[in-house]
């Protein structure tokens, strides 16, 4: 499995999400990780748990409407559940065996940039372009 992929996929989606203004962006993110959260219902091996285990994370979710920190938190248990179900459970694509393993790398990339509050990266990265190029001090994200 190429490990360098879920990384990039991780960045691309961090990317993606800074073109979406506050507060739009966070409530965007709440929701997808709601549907992250469901997305092993169909048959992900691990029965009643599965229903519990989107329970919690549809929890974390509501809560990250207000607060990007329990976004993060509930990415965090959507790589902890990857991870058990590419070790015991059924991988999230069917027929791709390690698709579940590269979730569970790419779902901690997205974790860190919401336990960080979500910053914009594009404005982050101009910011440090337009410093490098003036000599300016760079301002913390």
């Amino acid at each position: 499995m190429n490990y360098v992929a879920p990384l990039l996929v991780g960045v691309v989606y961090i990317t993606l999400m800074s073109l979406i203004r506050e507060p739009h962006r966070r409530q965007f993110n709440a929701v997808m990780v709601a549907g992250a959260g469901a997305a092993y219902l169909s048959g992900g091996g691990f029965g009643a748990a599965e229903f519990a285990f989107t329970a919690v994370v549809t929890y974390c979710a509501y809560r990250g409407l207000r607060s990007w920190t329990f976004i993060g938190i509930a990415w965090l248990l959507h790589t902890a559940w990857d991870f058990l179900h590419h070790l015991k459970g059924s991988p999230i694509v069917p027929f791709m065996h390690d698709s579940s393993l590269g979730c569970a790398i790419c779902d901690p990339v997205i974790a860190v940039w919401c336990l960080r509050g979500g910053p914009d990266v594009i404005a982050w990265t101009r910011d440090r372009l337009r410093a490098v190029v003036s000599r300016e001090p760079m301002r913390q994200p």
